[in-house]
């Protein structure tokens, strides 16, 4: 069950992630009234071992009245801290737990108390209504800091800008915050690089607190100059049964070593992502946004490598294989073009 608090409990920020859960015993949101309305809704700890938006709101509340500063906040906060009993062992979700950023409305899974958590959730923010939606992860491969948008309008273009000149577009995986909170409101997810470092915390603190400090959205296009916006082709997934790992030729799929430095690089074709022993089925499956099965349009077996088909752009690659076996192998990007989309988006409404 979801708790409710409507004021900053005093001292929780002095507890880390993986203290919340004897603080708050489970899922938390937090009204914090501010200067300005409607709130900013943040979310933190979706994925339980994702530290750096806590430790963000920690040194972003302490600058102001509600967590003891001198400054009054500049606008109303909807804090969502998220996953606490997942923070406490420092894990992305518990054994047999649902993914907490796959069941949010919109989602395919089953009904459940966290799915019916997460729809009440949402109901009470569009019953309210919010200013914007900011949700905050890591990364654990090498990957640059970048903002994630789920539709392709000035708001929510200009929110990511923001954070960093890399934006990245998608409408799949189902599920996930940031598309059922762009229903109600400009929303972004940001992507904060890899755990534990204080570049990243106070980058996200730091735009945390300017959008605290926005009035309003521009209504103005984007500067072409001011972002590059990549859109999310399809998704990778290790096929079951595949055994995968880092320089062990005996594996069904033996990946390069340096494999998360291919992030955010645009591979020419003919890129070997590994090797794959006689015998051994096709390794990886691409589905794109419409759930099709591509992969032989991006990939194909050669000489006992993977080798890539045409141009792609990677992201999300990581040497965590827990990761890679239980959500995804990396995610495959192209160049868009957000300006056609936008006259698009206007002709069709005309």
């Amino acid at each position: 069950m979801l708790n409710q608090l409507d004021q900053l409990p005093p001292g929780i920020l002095e507890y880390t992630a993986n203290e919340l859960h004897s603080f708050l015993g489970g899922p938390t949101l937090i009204r914090i009234e501010g200067g300005r309305e409607p709130p900013l809704f943040v979310s933190v700890l979706i994925h339980g071992n994702e530290t750096t938006g806590w430790d963000a709101i920690r040194y972003l509340l302490r600058q102001y009245h509600p967590g003891g500063g001198e400054k009054p906040l500049p606008r109303s906060l909807w804090l969502f801290i998220a996953n606490t009993t997942a923070a406490a062992q420092g894990v992305r979700h518990l054994s047999g737990q649902s993914d907490y950023n796959r069941i949010w409305p919109g989602t395919g899974a089953s009904s459940s108390q966290e799915t019916q958590m997460m729809e009440a959730l949402v109901n009470a923010c569009a019953k309210n209504g919010l200013f914007a939606s900011v949700d905050v992860h890591n990364n654990t491969g090498l990957n640059p800091h970048y903002g994630c948008i789920n539709k392709i309008r000035n708001a929510d273009l200009h929110l990511a800008s923001m954070f960093s000149r890399t934006i990245v577009y998608f409408t799949r995986p189902l599920g996930v915050q940031s598309i059922a909170l762009s229903e109600i409101c400009p929303a972004v997810t940001l992507e904060c690089g890899k755990i534990g470092q204080q570049r990243s915390i106070a980058h996200a603190s730091e735009y945390l607190d300017a959008c605290l400090h926005l009035s309003e959205h521009p209504a103005h296009p984007l500067p072409l100059k001011d972002a590059q916006v990549f859109h999310t082709r399809a998704i990778v997934k290790i096929v079951d049964g595949i055994s995968v790992g880092f320089g062990d030729s005996s594996l069904g799929f033996c990946l390069r070593l340096d494999l998360e430095r291919l992030n955010f690089r645009e591979l020419p074709p003919g890129t070997s992502l590994g090797k794959v022993p006689p015998g051994v089925p096709f390794p990886v499956q691409a589905t794109d946004e419409q759930g099709q099965d591509i992969t032989a349009d991006m990939f194909y077996l050669e000489a006992g490598k993977l080798i890539t088909k045409r141009p792609l752009m990677p992201s999300m690659l990581t040497p965590d294989l827990e990761i890679m076996r239980t959500d995804c192998l990396c995610y495959l990007m192209e160049p868009y073009d957000t300006q056609v989309a936008l006259s698009q988006s206007v002709s069709s409404q005309a």
